[in-house]
């Protein structure tokens, strides 16, 4: 299957909104996961999070259409068209049938629903808002986003928890590969500081409860990790071939040139111990990116500082890598802002793609004493180091296993 180059990056996250702001506190490390100040989350197991407080300041939506949408509508309308502009393109120029939008996400659009559903029983089916049912599913963003910019062509919303855009990514590579269409916008968005999703995330029983001291918490490989923490934001990148992005005389920002995916099929909410089917997604992933092993110059862990996920992960790698996965080096960076669930994948290769510009390793804050050996894990702080090809891993519950190749761009 054909490279596709990515032209734009747009992010939208707890550590920055814009890819600068993101990737300088990024690359320092710097935390921003805090106690939740949007509602009362005192009594819930875990209450932290990364949370965006900004939002309005970065937005070009008008209120009549921010009264129809929930907050993770809007991130995704920002991260768009923060990428686009990043790939200097003016959409109206772009024929419509040939743009195409693909998407992640895991658990829609809440902040919006439950304050409905609280009209619902309180002044019976006449107080709730007639946009309601299209404010908070999860492909709600794919069209809003659709509508916003007038896109006609092929469009898709995968629901697959963590891995949801990692998907997204690798379906849109997919159909570019197939001249279906001229470009596509692709990645995720995620909004789940909000009571309801708050609870559900803490039902969930893999969330860190170390409440006292929150920018410590999400401590990934670590000997004293006890969860991860939820945060909210959305990364959308812009793709094209890379004979339209070499027309159009663009910085082509990475290309990616693998993709592969697998399914445990073993628990609803664990993945299987053994890793042996996300080393399975790895190897369809090197093997789609025609790269050996020895060939990957750094990996993005999934990371969920649980230790049957970031053990399996592990072995995973491990079986994959042999002995020179010792001198890849590896990270988390997400330890510092939080787990974007269906936003993650395409949060993490849009560091990965900052990291190969920068030839700078972030580093997995809170990793002080790894659980386990064998790893070249990037700590405390960034690492120089020259990255020409890395690999993404995101994972869902159950074992979605999804994992991406990407190559160092012309920039």
């Amino acid at each position: 299957m054909d490279k596709i180059a990515i032209t734009g990056i747009g992010v939208v996250a707890p550590s920055g909104i814009g890819k600068r702001q993101f990737w300088a506190n990024v690359k320092a490390g710097r935390n921003f996961i805090k106690n939740i100040t949007r509602f009362d989350a005192s009594r819930y197991p875990s209450h932290i999070a990364g949370q965006i407080d900004d939002l309005e300041k970065y937005s070009h939506v008008s209120e009549r259409l921010l009264k129809k949408i929930d907050a993770f509508s809007h991130m995704a309308l920002i991260a768009s068209e923060l990428a686009l502009l990043d790939a200097k393109i003016d959409i109206k120029n772009e024929d419509p049938k040939l743009v195409g939008i693909f998407l992640g996400n895991a658990i829609g659009g809440w902040l919006y629903a439950e304050t409905e559903l609280r009209d619902l029983y309180i002044e019976g089916r006449e107080g709730v808002s007639p946009y309601m049912a299209s404010a908070w599913f999860p492909a709600a963003p794919q069209g809003q986003v659709s509508i916003y910019y007038g896109i006609k062509g092929f469009s898709k919303t995968v629901v697959a928890d963590r891995a949801g855009s990692l998907m997204a990514l690798g379906y849109a590579r997919k159909v570019l590969s197939k001249n279906k269409l001229n470009m596509i916008l692709a990645g995720g968005m995620e909004a789940p500081v909000t009571p309801y999703s708050l609870l559900c995330c803490n039902t969930y029983g893999a969330l860190s409860r170390n409440n006292e001291h929150p920018e410590s918490a999400y401590r990934p490989f670590d000997k004293k990790r006890d969860g991860f923490v939820i945060g909210e934001g959305a990364g959308i990148v812009v793709m094209e071939s890379v004979e339209r992005a070499k027309q159009r005389g663009v910085n082509v920002l990475g290309f990616i040139s693998g993709y592969g995916t697998s399914c445990d099929g073993r628990d609803r909410i664990n993945p299987d111990r053994d890793g042996k089917q996300l080393a399975r997604a790895i190897n369809i992933a090197l093997a789609d990116a025609k790269v050996n092993p020895e060939g990957i110059d750094y990996i993005s862990l999934d990371g969920l500082a649980v230790d049957i996920w970031d053990n399996s992960e592990i072995a995973a790698i491990k079986s994959v890598f042999g002995a020179h996965a010792a001198k890849i080096p590896v990270s988390c960076p997400k330890s510092s802002f939080g787990n974007l669930l269906g936003a993650s994948g395409a949060i993490d290769m849009i560091i990965t793609l900052l990291a190969m510009e920068n030839k700078l390793v972030p580093p997995t804050t809170n990793l002080e004493n790894p659980a386990v050996d064998g790893l070249n894990f990037v700590q405390k702080e960034a690492r120089t180091h020259n990255i020409n090809k890395a690999m993404i891993i995101s994972r869902g519950r159950g074992g979605i296993n999804s994992v991406l190749i990407v190559e160092k761009g012309d920039k």
